[in-house]
């Protein structure tokens, strides 16, 4: 594979020519003699060299290698060169060409198979949803079809309004449909068409609104797939509604998960919607790229660390997300060239994926199989297996139930041969559990050294087919003590005349055996244990949230040790304090927060309105009043630590000048009042 080289083509020799005996090539059709490169051991040789030819094209100089002349030089020019002591060799001056690149990522999904089997997308429009195509590159040029602008090229590549200033567009192009040319590189697809909807400008930035236009035309133009390698970290409704109405007339979309790894559940939008595949990115040895994003709205992954491709005038390396979503896009494109609906290809593409081991908000259904996904049917495809107890990184002791969970496309669920072996000894069978789903076995860490070691699961079908997946676990035989993780306390009030707590704790314990834990209340002030409780835990973790009560400690004002210990069934403890006070109740009155009068009145009825808001520190408010003497009153009852509200007062007739009086009441007795005057129109 030819990584990491930036705007050029890898060559290849195709002709070397080189002999340690004398060259005989003849004359070539015009009767010239044939062009060959002599090298010298110093300046001597070389002017030697230069007055046999019967022409130079250039002298080349190596410093203390030596000197290489190229030129014509014909038979009898050779063997008297090859005479003498300087001259270090005569060989032909062959020529190299453009060599075409397989990407990594194309080999990973396995399209070069499909390229093979004769499969290019022949038929499928691709809309490229980005910063345009670069329209006259050499492995793109063929493919390119219409194109539509919402922000114009700016620069000197722009030929057309959807013309690339950015590259990024066209490096996605390029890895989904590069043309199969003998140069440059290939693409998942070598033959679809596509169509660049500029979204983005020159910096790759682009509105929503513009995004949701190029979603929308690419459905008005009953394209098949749209390629969006782009993304917000917050979503757009307009968007949203683009991508629902493009998928509703038969668009597959496709879209970069983001590059704001490593984070958990961070996929960005277009990507999000449920109308979207959202990919991630893995690497070469399969495993996430640090940057991918993640969440359970990954539908595939697909190889997009370190992607060699096309950009403006030549080619470079790019990672990202954005260099996954084309590989898929690419696939789809192969399908839907074959007939499938938009539909159809995503169930495809989801239900022939590779599982390699990754979490389903890592991976998806799995990573992208273009050949299993396009070629479907004509061979059994392989099982896959994945670890599902122990987890890879996780510290074991005594015996573990080992789960494995295989499965496969045209087999049932337990008549797979499932099998494990720990640092490469001898193989441990499974059996099926149907109440569980997974392939299961007690392993006994104890008859290992304590340490890192390597857990193989292997999956053979009914063809033969096998897949593996490895993990490697620490165990530790050695008895550890439980820890308390967490303890603390807080005063419940109450309406009788105890102090109580609530204790909120969390305990753990490497060796998965804990026991106990037991709780003590001790008054500060006497020394005198209040109350005690037990609670029994097991596992290698426990929580919880237990109440301990003073009696008759209500309003007294004072300090409490709260002390926990844990016990492992081992009889390993650990223990841990924390503190808490009783606060005395002071009963406190309700308060008025506002107070506002309006005047509604007409000719008929003196009318005032009366806005409100009241709170307790307490808690307990009971009612609020408004009042105009001689006219009505109005109460309403409320409870809690706030309250809020309006009164209307009227009264027939009577107008000028009246006193309203607010009065708030709590569950105690409590009271505040205010009154406020107000001249009625």
């Amino acid at each position: 594979m030819v990584n990491n080289i930036s705007r050029r083509a890898a060559l290849r020799m195709v002709a070397a020519g080189a002999s340690t005996g004398v060259l005989v090539g003849g004359a070539n059709a015009k009767g010239r003699p044939p062009k060959r490169i002599v090298g010298t051991t110093g300046k001597g040789g070389s002017r030697r060299a230069r007055r046999e030819a019967e022409s130079v094209n250039r002298t080349l100089r190596f410093g203390d290698l030596g000197q290489a002349v190229a030129g014509r030089f014909s038979d009898e020019a050779v063997r008297r060169l090859r005479e003498r002591d300087d001259v270090r060799y005569v060989e032909a001056d062959g020529t190299m060409e453009a060599i075409q690149t397989l990407p990594w990522g194309v080999d990973r999904v396995d399209a070069d198979v499909l390229h093979d089997d004769g499969a290019t997308g022949d038929g499928a429009d691709i809309a490229i949803i980005d910063t345009g195509i670069d329209d006259d590159h050499p492995d793109l040029q063929a493919n390119v079809g219409a194109g539509k602008a919402y922000e114009d090229c700016k620069g000197s590549n722009c030929n057309f309004a959807w013309s690339d200033d950015n590259d990024h567009g066209t490096h996605c192009a390029g890895i989904a449909d590069a043309v199969d040319n003998s140069e440059g590189v290939v693409g998942v697809a070598t033959d679809a068409t596509l169509h660049a909807v500029k979204v983005l400008d020159k910096n790759g930035s682009g509105s929503f609104s513009n995004v949701a236009a190029g979603i929308e035309y690419t459905a008005d133009q009953g394209w098949d797939v749209a390629s969006l390698s782009l993304g917000a970290s917050s979503g757009s409704q307009t968007v949203k509604d683009a991508c629902q109405y493009a998928y509703e007339k038969g668009v597959l979309l496709v879209a970069a998960a983001g590059n704001d790894g490593p984070c958990t559940d961070c996929v960005g939008f277009p990507a999000a919607y449920d109308t979207v595949i959202a990919v991630s990115s893995t690497d070469e040895d399969d495993s996430l790229s640090n940057f991918s994003s993640t969440g359970p709205e990954v539908e595939l992954a697909a190889p997009g660390g370190g992607i060699y491709s096309t950009v403006v005038g030549g080619y470079d390396t790019f990672s990202g997300t954005s260099m996954a979503c084309p590989h898929v896009s690419g696939a789809a494109g192969q399908l839907m060239a074959s007939g499938y609906t938009n539909t159809e290809a995503r169930d495809q593409l989801t239900s022939t994926a590779e599982d390699i081991g990754l979490g389903g908000s890592e991976q998806g259904a799995g990573l992208l199989n273009a050949e299993a996904a396009v070629l479907d049917g004509d061979t059994d495809s392989e099982p896959s297996v994945s670890w599902a107890a122990p987890s890879d990184g996780d510290t074991v002791s005594g015996t573990v139930t080992v789960q494995i969970d295989a499965s496969d496309s045209e087999d049932g669920d337990d008549s797979l041969d499932v099998s494990y072996a720990v640092d490469g000894g001898s193989s441990r069978s499974t059996t099926y559990d149907s109440t569980s789903g997974y392939y299961e076995d007690s392993w006994d860490t104890t008859a290992v050294s304590d340490g890192e070691h390597t857990l193989e699961a292997n999956t053979t079908d009914s063809v033969g087919n096998t897949s593996s997946s490895s993990i490697t676990v620490t165990t530790d035989t050695t008895e550890s003590a439980p820890t308390v993780d967490s303890l603390s306390a807080s005063e419940v009030e109450t309406s009788d005349s105890d102090a109580e707590f609530d204790v909120d704790w969390s305990v753990s314990d490497s060796d998965g055996d804990l026991d106990s834990v037991e709780l003590t209340l001790t008054d500060d002030t006497d020394g005198e244990t209040e109350d005690t409780a037990s609670v029994s835990v097991s596992g290698d973790s426990a929580s919880g949230a237990t109440r301990l009560v003073a009696s008759g400690d209500d309003g007294s004002g004072n300090s409490y040790t709260v002390e926990l210990v844990v016990s492992d069934g081992n009889g390993n403890t650990a223990s841990d304090t924390t503190s808490a006070t009783e606060t005395e109740d002071t009963d406190s009155a309700p308060v008025i927060d506002n107070f506002d009068l309006t005047d509604t009145s007409n000719p008929q009825w003196a009318r005032v309105e009366v806005d409100w808001a009241v709170s307790d520190a307490d808690g307990d408010l009971g009612a609020v009043t408004t009042e105009v003497t001689d006219w009505n009153s109005t109460t309403t009852d409320v409870g809690g630590s706030s309250a809020s509200g309006t009164h209307e007062l009227r009264e027939r007739g009577g107008h000028g000048e009246i006193e309203v009086v607010l009065t708030v009441t709590d569950a105690a007795g409590n009271s505040t009042d205010s009154a406020k005057t107000v001249t009625l129109r």
